[in-house]
């Protein structure tokens, strides 16, 4: 259709002084964006540290139920002076006295539920990373998708300005001939600047979402493949949000991560209180050196107090039960025994906050994925009728029974349907993804099954709107 094909062109001018996205043979895909995301994400390589460091609070509260060995030496000189009523007695001792200590505990049940705790702890962590990788595949298609949202609102705008840039011409030379006056050309210049300021905004949201998708990979890319007008546009399944709240209160990652955070808090209030216990550990200990660093005298000095001679070296050794009974520490162990039910009843309000915000998500993702069905519907439709419009208002502005400006909100209507037409269709992908996010399920297959209906080949300036518009546009006429 002749003005179909008019309204929707893209000056080849303007689009040459303007940016466009730089077309190559090797565009990237969505899964190659979300490899370069994994192998190049700051935060992701953040959170697997975080994640090891964490990890080793396990063998850290594990090595206070296992044995302590130490060894050591020790070399030092002391000498004594004794007065009695009748003489002045003096001895010294010398040397160096080797020593070993083995504590083995047997009963720390403070020891034994900070392991445990540990061990929860261990788990929410993992879980919190598989939480972050997960979101990893969500900021991927975000940014994604937000590149190709805005190259096709850009391919629009450029077909607005173009449609208006043609208006004026029209009106100047109508003004010209004198079939118009010259308020004519001034309200279609002022739509054409108009759609060249938007062209301008347009063209600087393509370069940050580009920049989005860098700053996220660390790589400069230039191309991206497009959405195929053949993605199926169907309600989720099951289309049934009970049902889906149910599975993101069993599955959703941050649930499971804050759940072992509650275990965790009850294992510390345990160790806490466990602070009142006795404890009791199997000790034993060996030494060897000089016998007078041992407290023996040799057989050439002077005995004091009757301590018995002996020469060479001398060996001492000891094995036994440890028994403490903790009484009073000043109020402390009390303290923390509060602190940790604080803490427990921290985490515990944190999880019904989650679960509450869970719950919602996924009603409210579960609501918008149907109405994303049904307003991509809607618009495509309202394309059809907008261009329809376009059409009769131009036909009756050259016979003179609408003017200029009729002409030129019908445009405006028509290119705002096709905006909220792309924009729908991605609000529909990323709602789809976010619904199986917030349900625990979103994973790469997910990737994987929206790449099949990439397009290498696509281009923003002729792919912009459905290839099958035309017709649908003349079958809708002929209905009229």
């Amino acid at each position: 259709m002749r003005v179909l094909s008019l309204t929707f062109a893209i000056a080849t001018v303007l689009g040459s002084a303007a940016y466009a996205a730089p077309l190559s043979q090797d565009k990237v895909n969505l899964l190659d964006v979300y490899q370069l995301a994994v192998d190049n994400n700051a935060d992701l390589a953040a959170a697997h540290a975080d994640y090891q460091a964490q990890s080793e609070r396990v063998p850290q509260a594990r090595a206070g139920l296992l044995p302590q060995i130490g060894a050591g030496a020790s070399n030092s000189s002391n000498r004594s002076k004794v007065d009695t009523t009748t003489s002045s007695q003096s001895a010294s001792r010398s040397g160096v006295v080797y020593q070993a200590s083995l504590s083995q505990p047997l009963f720390r049940l403070d020891r034994w539920y900070q392991l445990q705790a540990a061990q929860a702890s261990n788990e929410q962590s993992a879980l919190e990373l598989s939480a972050i990788e997960q979101n990893l595949i969500l900021q991927s298609s975000e940014v994604y998708f937000a590149v190709l949202r805005a190259q096709d609102n850009l391919a629009a705008s450029r077909a607005e300005e173009s449609a208006f840039k043609r208006q004026f011409d029209l009106a100047n030379e109508r003004f010209d001939v004198g079939l118009s006056d010259k308020t004519d050309v001034l309200q279609a210049q002022a739509a054409y600047d108009a759609a060249r300021a938007n062209r301008l905004v347009a063209e600087r949201m393509v370069s940050d979402a580009f920049q989005a998708v860098s700053t996220l990979t660390n790589v400069d890319l230039a191309a991206l493949e497009g959405v195929k007008h053949s993605l199926p546009i169907l309600a989720p399944s099951p289309n049934d949000a009970s049902a889906w709240v149910n599975t993101a209160s069993e599955q959703n990652l941050g649930l499971q991560a804050i759940n072992y955070a509650v275990q965790a808090a009850q294992d510390s209030v345990k160790q806490r209180k466990s602070d009142h216990a006795p404890t009791v550990d199997a000790v034993a200990q060996y030494q060897k050196g000089d016998n007078d660093s041992l407290g023996f005298v040799n057989s050439g000095q002077s005995s004091l107090m009757g301590m018995p001679r002996y020469n060479g070296n001398a060996e001492q050794s000891s094995i036994g039960i440890q028994l403490n009974i903790p009484l009073y520490t000043g109020g402390m162990t009390s303290s923390q025994v509060r602190e940790g039910v604080y803490r427990l009843d921290q985490a515990e309000q944190m999880r019904e906050s989650l679960r509450r915000k869970t719950v919602q998500d996924a009603r409210n993702f579960h609501r918008a994925v149907n109405t994303d069905v049904e307003q991509v519907q809607a618009l495509k439709q309202a394309i059809i009728s907008s261009q329809s419009a376009v059409e009769a208002t131009q036909i009756g502005y050259d016979v003179g029974t609408r003017n200029i400006v009729d002409v030129l909100d019908a445009q405006r209507y028509l290119y705002a349907a096709v905006r909220n037409y792309n924009n729908a269709r991605y609000d529909y992908i990323l709602n789809n993804l976010r619904l199986q996010q917030t349900a625990g399920t979103l994973s790469p297959d997910n990737l994987q099954a929206l790449s099949i209906y990439l397009n290498p080949n696509y281009n923003p300036d002729s792919d912009f709107l459905p290839p099958d518009l035309d017709k649908e546009i003349e079958a809708n006429l002929r209905r009229r």
